[in-house]
């Protein structure tokens, strides 16, 4: 099972971005998945997380700026991020439960880079 983050990048302040996380593999379902976003000098912070039915919890930081959302065809998750700020820069991972042929596990994707910077 791999994940695959993508999107990340140099934006302004007040500027959008949208993150993808694809699960690649012999997958038989796939639990809640979730970004996380660490900055330096900081702990790694949960930012947002959907649920396998749809539900959708955010950081307080982050609510009403960020929206997660998935295509399970495509078996897909992405963070769609808003009026992003300075304090928004991070390295944006990706993590999920996944249930395969093995057995449930969580896996982490390899980050992407959000800079917002004038």
């Amino acid at each position: 099972v791999q994940l695959q983050a993508s999107g990340g990048g140099l934006v302004q302040p007040g500027g959008s971005l949208r993150l993808s996380c694809t699960v690649s593999g012999r997958i038989h379902a796939i639990n809640d998945m979730n970004w996380y976003r660490q900055s330096p000098g900081k702990q790694r912070e949960l930012v947002a997380s959907i649920s396998s039915h749809g539900g959708t919890t955010y950081a307080d930081s982050v609510r009403g700026r960020f929206t997660i959302s998935g295509d399970n065809a495509k078996n897909t998750v992405y963070l769609q991020m808003n009026s992003l700020k300075a304090e928004d820069t991070a390295v944006y991972y990706c993590n999920g439960g996944v249930w395969t042929i093995d057995g449930y596990d969580l896996y982490w994707g390899q980050g992407t880079l959000v800079t917002v910077s004038s």
